[in-house]
């Protein structure tokens, strides 16, 4: 049995797909150096999209992609990690962006932080190679560019916590340290992405019940009485 994600993820294709390539380019005028530099980003992005697989992005695939010479991608890269935590940060600044339309017109606290769970949950899921690139990567595959709070940012714990002051001020939660409660709320929520992405023929129970009796357990331990 395994475990049916259709409700929260688009099919996904495959690495066999041929890599595009582009024809030739003449060689860069002065001034154009950043417009190849977005090229490069571009293309790499398409390229993780499509495959899926972080080993198709080769600094090879890339420079065919664009129409230059693989050394042309090193004038704006130090290397091929540089590039591909560039492509996922990029790629990432959308999950802010997804978190807040879920909370539209929603004003319960409680509420928030699950929405943007799920925009989270979803997220991860829809994109598993920039996930694991971004957040199951070793430390000596990450550039030192991602420290900790730049890596804070990008996973939401800045608006989680937001919407846990909130939900302490209404008296729904205990009051503590917001983000110190950001950070167990997103270890747990990370936890079941992870293992998602991971062991995707494991049978678990359907992924929205599964998230909400997660989340329910987590804030359970935080909720006061009125809450």
């Amino acid at each position: 049995m395994s475990v049916t994600l259709t409700s929260l993820v688009e099919p996904t294709t495959t690495s066999d797909q041929p890599v595009l390539t582009a024809e030739r380019r003449s060689r860069a005028r002065r001034g154009e150096g950043d417009r190849l530099r977005e090229e490069i980003l571009v293309a790499a992005e398409r390229i993780l999209i499509e495959t899926n697989d972080q080993s198709a992005l080769s600094i090879r695939a890339i420079a065919a992609a664009v129409g230059v010479t693989p050394p042309s991608i090193y004038l704006h890269f130090a290397d091929r990690t540089d590039l591909l935590f560039e492509v996922c940060e990029r790629h990432w600044l959308t999950l802010e962006a997804a978190m807040d339309r879920a909370v539209e017109g929603v004003d319960d606290p409680i509420e928030r932080i699950m929405a943007r769970g799920r925009a989270y949950l979803r997220f991860g899921l829809e994109n598993p190679e920039h996930y694991r690139i971004l957040l199951m990567s070793r430390p000596d595959e990450t550039p030192d560019r991602f420290v900790d709070e730049r890596l804070a940012s990008t996973a939401g714990i800045e608006v989680l916590a937001a919407d846990l002051s909130r939900a302490m001020d209404a008296g729904l939660l205990v009051r503590q340290d917001p983000v110190e409660a950001a950070c167990l709320l997103w270890m747990a929520v990370h936890g079941m992405v992870s293992l998602l992405i991971a062991k995707p023929d494991f049978p678990f129970p359907p992924v929205e019940r599964l998230f909400d009796d997660l989340v329910k357990l987590a804030l359970d331990g935080l909720r006061t009485e009125k809450g």
